[in-house]
């Protein structure tokens, strides 16, 4: 059997059928079977970030300096809009709160 003869019996033309167009388009008429409310037309409620650190929820008691410097970055972060600061910026807050290096440095934790 020649080429075109192949070709011409393996063409499929799909444009004379819309295959995405059904009799009845379900998303368009509610169906008349179900009875609840409607969910896709109501408003998404915006989930809310957690407000403020709570020191309580950690098993550490922090000092007051500590506290301080959680909530500047707290404000920081809202203000910036930068959930994942950089080194830098976390540097700035700690400078805005007047921290400067006067003392030699020490060791806090053995690691």
């Amino acid at each position: 059997m020649p080429k075109t003869q192949i070709a011409a019996q393996l063409t499929v033309d799909r444009r004379g059928r819309n295959r995405r167009k059904s009799e009845t388009d379900r998303r368009q008429a509610p169906s008349a079977e179900y009875q609840g409310a409607e969910r896709r037309v109501t408003e998404r409620r915006k989930v809310e970030r957690r407000r403020q650190i709570d020191p309580t929820t950690c098993e550490r008691d922090y000092q007051p300096e500590e506290i301080e410097f959680m909530k500047a970055m707290d404000d920081y972060k809202r203000r910036s809009g930068r959930q994942f600061p950089t080194w830098s910026e976390v540097l700035e807050v700690l400078r805005d709160l007047g921290y400067r290096k006067v003392a030699p440095q020490q060791t806090t934790y053995e690691g």
